[in-house]
């Protein structure tokens, strides 16, 4: 399959599609109604309260919500690699890996505020990355700021990726105070008008902001799990080790687009530390910056039997885990 997905054919997506029904098939076979957890924002508990009616008659539309999410969030993802140049050459590596990555861990697969933000966070990261020549800088950055304040009524520790929008402002751009405090802006905005609402409606007693704690992860849940963490660590210091190889060769602003993906990467590993509540489905956003390391991982490697074969081993590992994990 990465010998196919090397190409940037158009019949790629229909091809991808298959390919995610088939590596996700349990979680319609099997539907999973999402659980509300302690540091889930009032938009997601809003969304589900919306659909649970529809949910009871109907569980299998929460796998269905949760398939879509991922499918677009690869196919946009990969869209967005390979308009920034990421790689040497137009590929559906990284779509592919981001389905292949989702299907390692069970909690993944699920209906969840990571997951419902990770739309976000790839439009944010792809704005970013092109604000050296965006002709209308401010205007970007405050629509990057509202979508991380957006971001935060679904889970509210994704408040740390305003990081990203420092960062960047650090790669991409001269200081201009008025860019910085522009995107402040962005990102106070929706909170103005949460506060504004609430006043108005006199709803002082909802719960609108989530309780935040430091905490230390617990990877209790199986060996499976401890399994999928080493094959992903695996694959992302394989696709690192291809990347800082070729990344001389690439465009300077496509290294400044490396260094926000190796950015997010690391505030995606901080964010489950400050959780209220344990649950691994907030690693989750750590998928879209390891879909595209690992897609180098995939597409760089002279021998073709190497990326051959760890795919093949990873898609083995997803089906031993999906029908023989207890």
């Amino acid at each position: 399959m990465t010998g196919v997905f090397k190409s940037n054919n158009p019949y790629n997506t229909f091809l991808l599609l298959v390919y995610g029904l088939l590596l996700k098939l349990s979680i319609f076979t099997h539907p999973k109604v999402p659980e509300i957890r302690q540091t889930d924002g009032f938009l997601f508990r809003e969304l589900l309260s919306q659909i649970s009616g529809v949910g009871k008659s109907l569980p299998i539309i929460y796998p269905f919500l949760a398939f879509l999410l991922l499918f677009t969030q690869a196919i946009t993802f990969n869209q967005m690699a390979n308009d920034l140049r990421l790689m040497q050459k137009s590929n559906y590596l990284t779509a592919m890996s981001y389905l292949l990555i989702t299907s390692l861990f069970a909690e993944w697969n699920e209906l969840s505020a990571p997951l419902i933000i990770n739309t976000l966070l790839i439009w944010v990261w792809s704005r970013m990355s092109r604000l050296h020549n965006d002709p209308n800088p401010k205007t970007s950055l405050f629509n990057i700021g509202i979508a991380i304040g957006l971001c935060s009524f679904f889970y509210f520790p994704s408040l740390a990726f305003a990081a990203l929008i420092v960062f960047g402002l650090m790669v991409t751009r001269a200081f201009k105070m008025s860019e910085w405090v522009v995107a402040l802006l962005g990102i106070i905005s929706p909170y103005y008008f949460l506060l504004a609402y609430v006043f108005i409606a006199g709803k002082w007693k909802v719960d609108y902001l989530p309780s935040v704690g430091v905490t230390i992860p617990r990877f209790y849940e199986s060996g499976w799990t401890l399994a999928a963490i080493i094959i992903i660590a695996f694959t992302s210091v394989l696709g690192i080790f291809f990347v800082q190889q070729n990344l001389r060769r690439q465009l300077v602003q496509a290294r400044k687009s490396w260094n926000l993906i190796f950015l997010y990467l690391l505030i995606a590993l901080f964010v489950p530390l400050i959780n209220a509540a344990h649950s691994f489905v907030y690693w989750m956003l750590c998928a879209v910056p390891v879909a595209v390391v690992a897609a180098a991982g995939f597409l760089y490697p002279t021998k073709k039997w190497f990326p051959l074969i760890i795919h093949w081993l990873m898609v083995g590992f997803v089906i031993a885990f999906t029908y023989f994990a207890k």
